[in-house]
This record gives C-alpha cells, sequence and structure tokens, in this order.
C-alpha cells in the first residue's frame, strides 16, 4: 500500500504541464537544468515534482533574475527552473477554470480564447465611437503587487490547501542576481513565471476591473495584462476618472505611472477641436489619425492603428542582428528558412491593423537581402540594381520563398 499524501494532487496534471511547459519553451533557472538534461531522467524527474506536491514538502528554488533592455530603461524578468515551472504550471491547471467564469469580458491577456489583436479590434471600434481615451500605466505593476491583498484574493476563489500554500511559497521565493546573490522579495510576483499573468489578472480583476463596472458602468475599457485603455465621452469625464483611479491605484497599493498615464483626443474628419495629445501607444500599436481611403474611392480622415514607431525600430534592430552579409556560403532558402518564422509573425500580428505601414519594414529586409546576394555572387559585386533585379525576378517566380512576398512586399524588377 502507498504512503498516504497530504494533497490529492493527479500523476496526470504534472505531466500535462510538463507537456505544456515544453512546449513554451524557455531557458533553464537557477540550477542550469535546461529542458533537454530535465529529460533525460524524466520519469524520475516527474516522480519529485508529484511527490513532493502531493506531501506539502515542495519549495520552489529562487528564481533567476534577468535584466531585459527597453526603451528607457530595462525591464526585470524572473526565470524559474524548468521543474518549478511543471509545478507553477500543474497549480494553473487546477486555477485557471475556476478562475476563467469569473474575469472580466475586456480583460485579454494570457487567456485562453483571447488575444491582443481581439483587444486592439475593441479599441479601434471603441475610438470611432468615443472622443476621449485614458490610456494607463501603473508603475511597476508586476514587482509591486502586495502579498497579502493577492493571497486574499486567492483564498477567496479556492479553498484548496496546496493551491494557497504554493502559490503563497512562489511569491515569497527569493530573486538570485546574476553574481549568485539573492535577494527577498515581500512585493510583487516576477515577470518570467508561469503562475505570474493568471494571479497579475486575478489581482487587477479586483483592483481595476471590477471597481470600473461598478463606479463607471458606462465607461467602455480594454486591459491586457497592466496595460488598460479607458474611452471616455468628454475631456472632464475622462479627468474625473483619472482622479478617481489615482486614488483607487493608491488604495491597492500601487501608483499610476505621472509621466506614461496619459489623455488623448481620438481626433478624426468629424471631430472639431485642437488638442495637444491625439495618439497612443497602445499592444505594439499606434492609434492616431490616418488618412483613409472609403469605398468610393474618397479620402478622409480616420483614427485608427498602426504598427507603433518603437515596434519598428525593435524589428530593424532584429533584422540587424542576423546580419545576412555574414552568410555568404548560405544558399537563399536556408536564409528563407531561418527568416520566415519571425517574418510570419510580424505579418500576422502588426499586419492586421493598415497593413501598408509594415512597407518599410519589409522593403529594408529586401534591402539586406540583396547585400547578401551582392557578398555571396562575383557578378553582383558592385552592382545594386543588378542583385536587385536578379532578388526581384525570384521572388515573382517563387512568391512563396519567403512569408512577405507572399503577401506583396517583393523586391522591384524595374518592370
Amino acid at each position: 500500500m502507498g504512503e498516504a499524501k497530504s494533497f490529492d494532487i493527479s500523476k496526470l496534471a504534472v505531466r500535462d504541464a510538463y507537456i505544456r511547459v515544453k512546449r513554451n519553451d524557455g531557458g533553464a533557472g537557477v540550477d542550469a537544468v535546461s529542458l533537454e538534461v530535465f529529460e533525460e531522467d524524466l520519469e524520475n524527474n516527474l516522480y519529485k515534482i508529484w511527490n513532493r506536491m502531493s506531501s506539502g514538502s515542495y519549495f520552489p528554488p529562487p528564481v533567476r533574475t534577468v535584466l531585459i533592455p527597453k526603451p528607457g530603461g530595462t525591464r526585470t524578468l524572473g526565470i524559474p527552473t524548468v521543474a518549478d515551472r511543471i509545478a507553477q504550471m500543474t497549480v494553473k491547471l487546477y486555477l485557471e477554470p475556476v478562475l476563467e467564469p469569473v474575469f472580466d469580458v475586456d480583460s485579454y491577456g494570457y487567456r485562453p480564447g483571447k488575444s491582443a489583436l481581439d483587444a486592439l479590434n475593441a479599441t479601434r471600434s471603441r475610438c470611432w465611437q468615443f472622443d476621449w481615451v485614458l490610456d494607463l500605466d501603473i508603475k511597476g505593476f508586476f514587482d509591486n503587487i502586495d502579498h497579502d491583498l493577492m493571497m486574499k484574493a486567492v483564498c477567496f476563489h479556492t479553498d484548496c490547501k496546496w493551491i494557497r500554500l504554493y502559490i503563497e511559497r512562489w511569491l515569497k521565493a527569493p530573486a538570485q542576481m546574476k553574481d549568485g546573490t539573492q535577494v527577498a522579495r515581500n512585493l510583487g510576483t516576477p515577470q518570467g513565471g508561469v503562475i505570474s499573468p493568471l494571479l497579475a489578472n486575478l489581482f487587477l480583476h479586483y483592483a481595476f476591473d471590477t471597481w470600473m463596472r461598478r463606479t463607471y458602468p458606462g465607461v467602455p475599457f480594454e486591459r491586457y495584462a497592466d496595460d488598460i485603455v479607458i474611452h471616455c465621452k468628454s475631456e472632464e469625464q475622462t479627468l474625473s476618472i483619472q482622479r478617481n483611479l489615482k486614488e483607487r491605484m493608491t488604495a491597492c497599493k500601487l501608483e499610476l505611472h505621472p509621466e506614461k498615464t496619459k489623455i488623448a483626443y481620438c481626433k478624426d474628419a468629424n471631430r472639431r477641436g485642437n488638442y495637444d495629445t491625439v495618439s497612443f501607444d497602445f499592444l505594439g500599436y499606434t492609434f492616431r489619425p490616418r488618412l483613409s481611403k472609403s469605398r468610393r474611392g474618397q479620402y478622409f480622415v480616420n483614427f485608427s492603428p498602426a504598427i507603433s514607431r518603437k515596434a519598428v525600430v525593435r524589428i530593424f534592430g532584429v533584422i540587424r542582428d542576423w546580419q545576412f552579409n555574414s552568410w555568404s556560403p548560405m544558399d537563399l532558402e536556408d536564409l528563407a528558412e531561418f527568416a520566415n518564422p519571425a517574418i510570419e509573425g510580424w505579418i500576422n500580428y502588426y499586419g492586421r491593423f493598415c497593413p501598408s505601414a509594415m512597407h518599410s519594414l519589409m522593403m529594408h529586409l529586401n534591402r539586406r537581402l540583396v547585400k547578401w546576394a551582392m557578398r555571396k555572387y562575383k557578378r553582383f559585386r558592385f552592382h545594386e540594381k543588378r542583385a536587385t533585379y536578379w532578388l526581384g525576378k525570384i521572388a515573382h517566380r517563387e512568391p512563396g520563398m519567403f512569408v512577405h512576398w507572399r503577401f506583396g512586399y517583393k523586391p522591384s524588377t524595374g518592370q
């Protein structure tokens, strides 16, 4: 007869958690154990996780801290070990079905069946209906979540002792810096943790979503994790909501970023008045007045989204880092196989609204391919026009080779 366990956790749930963690990939944690190394003794490793979680003796190791550059500073990511990601996923598989029916319809981030593009589509439609937008930024949200308030929300939705126990332990798990030193945490949940997005959604469900529905029942919003856009009828209403939200965030031990939180006027052909701010960024898109063409061929000013300048600069950087010039031993097909997954992701996401705004990016990519051809083939060494013509002929003959060619972003053949 097997040893009695303190908690009833399914072995199948742990295995399912492993499959999902494997699908998401990710780097090693503080133990330097990659997924490949973990899988060398897979059955034993999965048994250890299940055994310790079931007996109540699972204690998460420190979270490896990684600093990711971003405009104006850095973002701190916390990378758990592979085993810890599986343990977190196990809890998520139990808790998410409990919380999902509770969450707001306009909460889009990290939820099954919802996406950033869904949030952007709703934002676009509501910008046509409402004149004003309050673009919120919560200062260091993931790093400043109050643990007591977080656990209060968790305990309200589940009386499962092991879920409560391990979430509390994950919240308190120390961060390990690059030099090996450990820093105790009494606030926040690390970005990079499997359970963190679910906990973040739960926290903001009460800190923001339910408060908005209760206090301003007729005011629509979109929230993707801690990125929030609120739609208002007037400047006065926008200012009032901003003042009250500042107090609400303080009550929840959070703070609106004073510089990054802003009010924007959704100016178009039918909206009069001159205002300083007529644009805002949301989920990698910039919403602003743009010249559009109606079905009848008439031009008009429309308030709509297109890929943001920040996203363009970031993608330019990725293309530059590919350093095609040094890949002259490779064939064009090899370059396509390498680059296509990224290109397809960019076009599927940033090409959903105003795809013409991606033209300069895709043409830049073509120029990089031309430079590669000039380095690879002696006949093109000092003849950029010939190399461009050659690449254009291939693009028209085999438009499926590169994803962006398929969407019409081809090099010119001069014809």
